[in-house]
Order: structure tokens, then sequence, then C-alpha cells
């Protein structure tokens, strides 16, 4: 609390406020407020009582023990401090220093504290295991393209659809994992959250755009035959494109938090992760074939999916923060989504259109 102090004192103090935000295991994240009086009257030479209540019976030391000051020697330029992890959970403090000299306000130290620590490098190499085998999902359409020098089997839909979704994944992540204000905002706004986005996500997203970008050039040198974007998926696409456009003008009008502007982005990337394989699923009913459609591709993103959604339920149980997984609904809808159109294509491929080989090609792919 607070300590009266001269200021001709030899050492300054530097003491612990109250936890302002608290993480218990089984219980929801919740913010724990202090009341105290606005005003104290006194009578000269007179004392009086001054109770401050708190609005939770609970504290920080249900997932850490901290000690309740520490001591900065006049001479010394650093102290340490032992902290002792009781539960799982989150918390951060803040320090308050007795001295007007000393500008703590803005300390903060944010304690996570996990299951595992163990459990928590295993996460980290599923995330790049996902992210290989998302990465490298790619690669095999690529190939089929070149090799039979055609892009007939490839819906143009899927392949607009996808890029647009992946240009908006990009900026989600890139805000959240690199851009220094936007994290603080999304720490103010989830005191006891961690941050969804990994640097894997932001390589695969940045690597997703690349060789998107690589299948539009081979759509434009490569036979294609009538295919072409559909009408509707332009509409989609210039709505999702128009709402993009007018939200930044809104953000840069600070009538939304630039968070707020990029959780927009990542729910352009899930309406476009659930349409997107649409499309190409019925193109391969309407031609009662799969080829010119990878199947590799399809292996390889459906591993990835499982691995992605592994890694979110892994990461919510070691952190006891389940709200990981629908904090970033575009990962987890990514990777939901995918396994369960892979498993159309494969059903497709292998059991339903096996030994189709021969095909009347689609004349149009207008849907409406």
């Amino acid at each position: 609390m607070w300590r009266e102090m001269a200021t001709t004192k030899a050492e300054r103090w530097l003491a612990e406020l109250l936890l302002v935000f608290w993480m218990a295991s089984n219980t929801s994240g919740s913010s724990v407020l202090l009341f105290a009086p606005a005003a104290v009257n006194l009578e000269e030479n007179s004392t009086t009582q001054v109770t401050i209540t708190s609005s939770s019976k609970q504290n920080y030391s249900s997932v850490i023990a901290l000690p309740q000051q520490v001591s900065l020697p006049a001479e010394t330029a650093s102290v340490s401090f032992e902290v002792a992890a009781r539960s799982v959970g989150q918390v951060t403090t803040y320090l308050l220093s007795n001295n007007t000299d000393i500008v703590s306000l803005t300390t903060r130290i944010r304690f996570m504290v996990v299951r595992s620590s163990a459990l928590s490098v295993v996460n980290q190499v599923i995330g790049w295991m996902y992210f290989v085998a998302w990465s490298v999902s790619f690669y095999p359409q690529a190939w089929v393209n070149w090799r039979r020098k055609s892009v007939v089997g490839l819906n143009f839909d899927f392949l607009a659809l996808n890029l647009t979704g992946f240009i908006s994944y990009s900026v989600f992540n890139i805000g959240l994992f690199w851009v220094t204000s936007v994290k603080e905002e999304f720490l103010k706004r989830n005191p006891d959250g961690v941050n969804p986005v990994n640097a894997n996500d932001v390589f695969f997203s940045l690597h997703a755009v690349l060789l998107c970008l690589v299948y539009v050039c081979q759509a434009t040198i490569y036979e294609r035959g009538s295919q072409k974007v559909s009408r509707v998926t332009i509409v989609l696409l210039l709505i999702g494109w128009t709402f993009a456009l007018i939200s930044l003008f809104v953000a840069v009008a600070k009538k939304i938090t630039w968070l707020d502007y990029l959780y927009y982005f990542s729910y352009i990337k899930l309406a476009v992760t659930l349409i997107k394989y649409i499309p190409q699923a019925y193109m391969n009913y309407r031609r009662q074939s799969t080829e010119g459609w990878s199947i590799g591709n399809v292996l390889l993103d459906f591993t990835g999916g499982l691995f992605s959604i592994l890694q979110m339920v892994l990461q919510s149980y070691n952190n006891d923060e389940w709200t990981l997984i629908f904090g970033d609904p575009t990962k987890f809808g990514l990777g939901l989504f995918s396994v369960v159109f892979d498993i159309l294509f494969m059903v497709q491929h292998y059991c339903l259109y096996r030994h189709s080989t021969h095909y009347q090609p689609v004349g149009g792919q207008d849907y409406e």
C-alpha cells in the first residue's frame, strides 16, 4: 500500500501495487478492482482508519508468490527478487515507487505460468510442422500446372478467393505480431490472454501469398480453356475489399482501433475460408474428375490443418486459456474448414472419380 517516507532517506523503495488483473485455474479471466475513499478529512493531531476493499477475495497469489516490497539502495542500479509459480495462469503487475524521482507507473511485469515447459517446446515444434506442411502443400499444384502446361482443372474462383484470403491473413498476422502499438492494445483488451499469432503464422501467410501469385502467373501463360473468374466471385471480392477500404478510413479517423481494423481482415479471411473450396468441389463434381487438381496439395493441406488445430488445443491446455481458440477465429477456422473440405476432396479423388480418366470440359464457371 502507501507508506510515507522522508525525501532525505538513503534508500529508495519499490512497493508493488496490488495486481489489477488476475487469472486463476478453472476460472475465466477477470479484473480485480480496488475501492478507496475519494478524500479523507482529518483534524490536526488525530488519527483515523482508511479502508480499502477489493472486488474479489482472491488475488494474484493464487497464481504466483511475490515479495511485498523490494529495496533498491541508492548506489545500486538494479535489484532482483524471487518469484514462485503456484498455479497455471497469467497475471500482470505494476510497480509503484514511493520516491517521486523514480517514474515507475509504466513499469509492468507480465507473468505467465504454464503447466509444462516441455509442452511449450512440443507446441512450438508442432507449429513449425503445420507451417511446413501447409507451406509445402502449395508446391504440388504449381508442379502439376508446370508439368501439364495447363491450369485446366484448377478453379479460378478458388484461386481468386485464396489470394484475397491470404493477403487479409498476412495483414492480420503482421499487425498482431510486429506492430508494437497493436500488441499493446491487444494486451490492454486481453490482460490475461496470450497473443495467438506466432512467428510461423506470419511466415506461412506471406509464403502463401507468394505461391498464390505464382498460380496467377501460371494461369496467364498456360492453357486455361474457357475458365474464368465468375461474376459471383467478382462481386464478393469487391464487397470484401470495399469493406476493408472503408474500415481503413474509419480507423484513420480513430472511430475504431487499429486492433479492430486488423480483426476485420481476419474476418475477411475466415469468410473466404468458408466458401473458397466450394467452387473447386463443385467443378470436380461437374467434370466428374479431379484431373488438374493436385491430390498432393490436398493431403499436405489436411496434415497442416490437423497440426494447426492440435497446436491451438495444446497451447490452450498448457496456458489454461481456452479463449486462445476463439481469440484467433481465423486460425482455428482455417484449420477446421481445411480438414473438412480436404476429406471431401479425398473422397472425390479416391472414391467417387477414381476411374474417371475422360471428362467433358465445363464451359463456364458462372454459378448465379
